[in-house]
């Protein structure tokens, strides 16, 4: 199978790798380069390619490495897997990087819930000295007076603004953020395929009909193209010997190249769609977590939470996560606006419903307060609201009708249409759905409204 390497990818690696082993006069060079983007998107196995190509030895550490029950192991880790990488430049004389996976799942904070220890404090902190002092990182409890030659860093991660930002400001780590364009989605999936027999024209049809998916996806499409054959063997040989047909076998199974055509490729491609958008819609935490959702009480957001969340202004961070362009139009603006367009509209609505008051002979409106406040949060805050409505039966196969999408803009007849939607299907579920404008994203689901 032949292997694509990104341009854009490998001059990127290359040059980090080189220049830290280079003796520049007064340049500060960063020693840690994070590469960041969407799951899926090769970021590692472009990295194991280069490294290969450059003949470089390869120290690893997983992001599940950097907690421990023990405080100061992962932080230890750190410092000996650097000093071992330092070690295979000294006695073999090639150049060697200390790989760190997924840092941000292992040292992020990706919300309040998320729990920041000992050992999450101690590791932003030893990379950060590092990254200061590369050529003198010692073990606890020991000293070593012998200088270390440099050994750069290579993190990968999805969203690095959930990280420490003294870490990853520029004097530190040099940020590079990886998302495949379609002529490197054409040079990956066409390695994939290589040996099936697909044209040019197929593998640019499949990535076209695919376009919004992951690398990883048009992986996993090609592997399953395989669950015929083996589900064929499974019933050949009988369930219960599969294990003894398999595990230490004298003659394992063998299995012929499956035809590989563009039709089957996209029947197993939007079957994959469809189980990716039930994982999107399903939401069952809320039913089944305890935790999430305490028995007696409803799925609904605490009012005072919500409160706190449109009071408590967003934090800014020195990284945009997934930005295009200059970071300085980054989605730290973006929130900060969105926040105070928020709260604007949360205080002017107390304002008037304390002036008016409420009326006691009002008439039974089939739109709860709960309800109107959702709707208000939601094309308030920038995001467009999607109302949407299903039958009893079909609610059971999570199979929802869409009723209306409306802009931010629309909030002046946004609660005329839900309550429309209520009045016309009394005998539907209705549920009120936050999309975000720019990646079209799906970010909450409601349910306002159930038979009667």
């Amino acid at each position: 199978m032949a292997y694509y390497i990104s341009p854009r990818f490998l001059n990127k690696l290359a040059v980090h790798i080189t220049k830290n082993y280079l003796d520049l006069p007064q340049i500060k060079v960063p020693l840690i380069l994070g590469i960041h983007g969407r799951k899926g998107e090769g970021k590692t196995f472009q990295c194991e390619l280069v490294f290969q190509q450059m003949g470089v030895e390869v120290v690893h550490i997983s992001g599940g490495e950097l907690e421990s029950p023990d405080a100061g192991d992962p932080a230890r880790l750190i410092r000996l897997r650097y000093r071992e990488a330092a070690d295979l430049v000294r006695v073999r004389g090639r150049m060697a990087v200390l790989m760190i996976n997924d840092l941000d799942a292992g040292a992020g904070r990706f919300d309040r819930m998320t729990q920041y220890t000992v050992n999450t404090q101690l590791v932003n902190n030893t990379l950060m000295n590092i990254a200061d002092n590369p050529t003198n990182v010692q073990l606890p409890g020991s000293y070593d007076e012998k200088p270390l030659p440099r050994i750069p860093i290579v993190a990968t991660g999805n969203d690095f603004a959930t990280l420490y930002a003294p870490l990853i400001r520029d004097g530190r780590m040099q940020k590079f953020y990886w998302e495949p364009s379609f002529e490197d989605r054409l040079g990956v999936v066409g390695g994939m395929f290589a040996d099936d027999g697909l044209s040019d024209e197929d593998i640019q049809s499949l990535v076209t009909r695919f376009r919004d998916q992951a690398i990883d996806f048009f992986g996993a499409v090609r592997s399953q193209i395989y669950d015929e054959q083996i589900t064929q063997f499974i019933h050949t040989v009988g369930i219960s010997k599969v294990a003894a047909s398999i595990v230490n076998a004298i003659n394992p199974p063998t299995f012929a190249k499956p035809s590989f055509q563009l039709p089957h490729l996209i029947e197993v491609g939007e079957r994959l769609e469809r189980e990716q958008a039930r994982v999107r819609t399903m939401g069952l935490v809320s039913e089944y977590n305890q935790a999430v959702t305490p028995a007696g009480r409803s799925t609904r957001t605490p009012r005072r939470y919500e409160e706190s969340l449109l009071l408590t202004p967003p934090v800014p961070n020195g990284l945009t996560p997934y930005a295009k362009g200059d970071s300085s139009s980054g989605s730290d603006t973006v929130s900060s606006s969105l926040w105070k367009r928020a709260r604007q509209a949360r205080v002017e609505k107390a304002a008037m419903s304390s002036s008016s008051g409420i009326a006691s002979n009002r008439k039974p409106d089939l739109l709860s307060p709960d309800a109107l406040e959702q709707v208000n949060a939601i094309l308030t805050t920038g995001c467009r609201l999607g109302v949407e409505h299903v039958d009893q039966r079909r609610f059971r196969t999570n199979s929802w009708q869409t009723y209306a999408t409306l802009s931010p803009n629309e909030l002046s007849g946004a609660v005329s249409k839900v309550r429309t939607c209520i009045a016309q299907y009394p005998d539907h579920y209705v549920r009120l759905v936050s999309i975000h404008p720019q990646s079209k994203q799906r970010m909450a689901e409601k349910i306002i409204s159930r038979p009667r």
